[in-house]
């Protein structure tokens, strides 16, 4: 069994849809999907969907792109939402330096309350970064310091500083379809140094198709692509690699229940 870890199934591209895409990911050997949050004013589509599919959870958070819009004063909201059942990990959160859609001092407060969300609550915290490796490793050394707490790093595209950073906090690093493109060379170099038993796999649906679908709409199917470039790289079997990255999964995000 494959997991995609990061999806966005609340978007508008699966309106109507989701049905049939979670048929397409059963098929393809996906068996569970973490549909992730990105604004508290959305979030009850993301939890009606987590609600109305088994094999199906969800996250809450603001993404860093939404920090001027949805400033948050403390972890309150966060902690409220994350008591429900489907609600198994925080964010996605983080910084965005490459759009910058929101200033970074709010950016940087709203991840410091996701992380303090993550680490009272047991879940782990999902990390988005982009252009932003300096920062996040300071933000991520000092609030650890504060407290334990775990997390992954979605959507690795990030320097070998960074994933060492990471690794060395306990955090894990999940991999998503940009990994497969031809020009991502320099990634998969970081990538093959990272230990098998802290790698998960991810779409970040509906966006970054892996190859050979890139520039369609991605689904949570799709995943089984990115596993098997990695599988490659890391001289592994398609199972060995499926299975690692599942135990991975469950491991960290350890309020998500195994398929039956």
């Amino acid at each position: 069994m494959l997991v995609d870890s990061h999806c966005h199934l609340d978007f508008p591209d699966y309106a109507g849809k989701v049905d049939e895409v979670l048929a397409r990911a059963r098929a393809a050997g996906v068996g569970v999907c973490v549909s992730i949050g990105t604004e508290l004013k959305r979030f009850s589509g993301v939890k009606a969907v987590a609600e109305a599919h088994d094999n199906v959870w969800c996250s809450v958070g603001v993404h860093p792109h939404e920090s001027e819009k949805e400033l948050l004063d403390d972890e309150a909201a966060l902690i409220a939402e994350a008591a429900h059942p489907k609600v198994v990990a925080i964010g996605e959160t983080g910084l965005d330096y490459y759009y910058e859609h929101s200033p970074r001092q709010p950016q940087q407060a709203n991840f410091r309350s996701h992380i303090a969300a993550a680490r009272q609550t047991g879940l782990p915290v999902i990390v988005h970064t982009r252009d932003a490796d300096d920062d996040t490793i300071h933000i991520l050394r000092e609030e650890m310091a504060k407290g334990a707490f775990k997390g992954l790093i979605h959507c690795f595209t990030g320097t070998q500083k960074l994933a060492d950073a990471a690794l060395e906090l306990g955090l894990y690093i999940s991999v998503s379809g940009i990994a497969t493109f031809k020009n991502s060379q320099p990634l998969r170099d970081v990538i093959k140094s990272v230990p098998l038993d802290r790698l998960l796999v991810e779409t970040d649906a509906p966006y970054l198709a892996p190859v050979p679908h890139r520039g369609k709409t991605n689904e949570p199917a799709f995943v089984a692509h990115t596993a098997a470039m990695l599988a490659d790289l890391k001289g592994v079997s398609g199972q060995e690699l499926a299975d690692a990255t599942t135990e991975n999964f469950f491991r960290l995000f350890s309020k998500v229940q195994r398929p039956a």
